[in-house]
C-alpha cells in the first residue's frame, strides 16, 4: 500500500518517514514549540542506517531530542516561511557537525547565529538552506539518497557538536 508521507527525520540510528499527527503549523515551528518528550508520527517507515532494514508501523512515538535533522515535504510555491528565507537577508555560510553514533557534516546557509541559544527566532531547531550532507553513506538505498538532495533541513541545535562559521 502506497502512503504519502510529509515528514522526514534523521536520528543516529534511523531515517524516519511519516506524518506528524495533529500538525497545526510548519514542521520547523512545531518542533521548536513542542513541549512533550515524544512526537506522535503516523504511517511510519523506519530505515535502519546500518542494515537498511525497514520497519513499518501505523504509529511511532519519537523522542524529539533524538532528531538530528528534519524535513517537510510540501509544495513550497505558496510558503511564506520559504519566501522569507529566499529574500536577500544576510545569510551566513556554515558547516555544522554532529558526532556520536552517526558522524555527519552539513554545509549550507543559515541566519546569523541561528545555532546560538541567544537566537530570538528559534529555541531548539533552526533552518539551513541548500544543505550539503557529507560523511553519510546512503549505501545505494533510495530512501537514504533523499537526504543528499534536500532544499532545506531543520537542524537540532542541541545535538550539534561543532560549528564552523565562515563569518
Amino acid at each position: 500500500m502506497l502512503t504519502i508521507v510529509s515528514d522526514l527525520f534523521l536520528t543516529d540510528a534511523f531515517l524516519i518517514k511519516g506524518n506528524v499527527e495533529n500538525k497545526y503549523t510548519r514542521l520547523s515551528k512545531l518542533l521548536d514549540e513542542h513541549r512533550k518528550y515524544f512526537l506522535r508520527v503516523r504511517d511510519v517507515t523506519l530505515i535502519d542506517l546500518n542494515s537498511k532494514d525497514q520497519i513499518q508501523t501505523p504509529l511511532l512515538h519519537m523522542n524529539v531530542d533524538e532528531v538530528l535533522l528534519a524535513h517537510e515535504y510540501l509544495d513550497e510555491a505558496g510558503d511564506g516561511h520559504r519566501a522569507e528565507m529566499g529574500k536577500d537577508h544576510d545569510l551566513q555560510k556554515v558547516r555544522v557537525f554532529y558526532t556520536g553514533n552517526l558522524n555527519v557534516e552539513l554545509a549550507g546557509e543559515i541566519r546569523p547565529s541561528a545555532y546560538e541559544i541567544s537566537d530570538k527566532a528559534t529555541r531548539r531547531f533552526f533552518v539551513m538552506r541548500e544543505p550539503k550532507l557529507r560523511g553519510f553513506d546512503d549505501k545505494g538505498d533510495e530512501h537514504l539518497k533523499q537526504l543528499l538532495d534536500l532544499p532545506y533541513a531543520i537542524l537540532n541545535k542541541e545535538r550539534l557538536s561543532y560549528v564552523y562559521d565562515f563569518n
